[in-house]
């Protein structure tokens, strides 16, 4: 049992290193234990979308073995590229890093922050004050930043991506862009945000997905270019709920895609398609299957924020959808813990 005052530590769950690891190629996320069970498992699939010939196969498992190295290996590799950056890398938009100010924040953010946070707020209240994107996915939208402050957080994650320091690829599904707890912007930017505007703003908006008890987060830039990625295949987030916001720049195409929730077999069923407006926030539960239709023109930078709750995870990771076995990490880790805080039942499945 942590003694008081220690900071809490982090896990992962086991899992992460065997459970849904992305093929591109053929839009198949796959659990990978060794080529046996590869073949049994999706041998079939896998021919119907072009793995057919013994050197495709072989390229895949090249791959996948690849990745589960990559993933091994993620953890202290991450902690050495962030000691690097913070002490050789010079900084473009200095005030980017100071702790977070309201006056980064779009007003509208801010009137429903301080609502959510109010003596008597309910969720009736909350929802006048928010864009109801659909009620039956319980997905919405609120402008989060700035003009601003999204030009500034943007021309320094483009004087970032242009310099020589290392960087780490933002998640298992995106090759470009930025981690923020490298970069140094988990302290003064991201934690703030979690703690001080959307944990009320979560609490209510969704109470049964561990909304009131977030207590870590996974923060990271996306970014969408001609000759990188274009798009993003149909996939759920490592996360009790996110937050995903429009930075810029100019662009077409891109928008984002929702089904139903992964547990749910007709989940893709009539996906609802929502255009990004620059500087405001998608809300949506974490298990909501999503994706983005490819970027015609342009370029296209998103933050997104995992936001998690152990009282929940703890419970059931989402990933393998058992128990999880935990594996201490570095930082936040996947938000897993040993401790035992107050358990809430998991997202129901409506």
């Amino acid at each position: 049992m942590a003694t008081a005052g220690a900071p809490r530590r982090f896990c992962r769950c086991a899992c992460f290193c065997t459970e849904n690891l992305y093929v591109a190629r053929y839009g198949l996320h796959v659990r990978f234990r060794g080529e046996q069970q590869l073949r049994r498992d999706y041998g079939p699939i896998l021919r119907s979308r072009g793995c057919v010939s013994t050197e495709d196969f072989q390229q895949l498992l090249a791959e996948l073995e690849q990745e589960v190295d990559r993933r091994r290996r993620l953890g202290l590799e991450s902690a050495a590229r962030k000691a690097l950056i913070a002490s050789s890398y010079r900084l473009a938009r200095p005030e980017v890093y100071d702790s977070l100010q309201d006056a980064a924040l779009a007003p509208e953010f801010l009137a429903v922050a301080e609502y959510s946070a109010s003596a008597g707020a309910d969720l009736k209240g909350l929802l006048q004050r928010l864009e109801t994107v659909s009620e039956e996915k319980r997905i919405y939208r609120v402008p989060v930043f700035t003009a601003p402050f999204c030009q500034a957080l943007l021309e320094e994650l483009e004087h970032f991506e242009q310099s020589d320091m290392p960087k780490g690829r933002p998640n298992t599904m995106n090759t470009y862009g930025v981690l923020l707890h490298e970069l140094g912007l988990d302290e003064p930017l991201v934690t703030p945000l979690r703690e001080r505007f959307l944990q009320p703003l979560m609490a209510l908006l969704y109470p049964d997905c561990g909304g009131g008890q977030l207590d870590s987060h996974r923060a990271f830039v996306v970014k969408y270019a001609l000759g990188q990625d274009l798009e993003l295949g149909c996939h759920y987030d490592n996360a009790e709920l996110t937050l995903n916001v429009a930075l810029g720049k100019v662009f077409t195409g891109g928008a984002l895609y929702f089904g139903g929730l992964f547990q749910v077999p007709t989940a893709l069923t009539e996906p609802l398609e929502v255009e990004h407006v620059v500087g405001q926030g998608i809300l949506h539960r974490g298990g909501q299957l999503h994706g983005a239709r490819p970027l015609a023109t342009g370029e296209r930078w998103n933050l997104v924020i995992w936001l998690r709750a152990s009282a929940v995870r703890n419970r059931l990771c989402p990933m393998c959808c058992r128990e999880p076995d935990l594996v201490d990490d570095e930082g936040f880790g996947d938000g897993f813990t040993r401790e035992e805080p107050a358990t809430v039942d998991v997202c129901a499945l409506t």
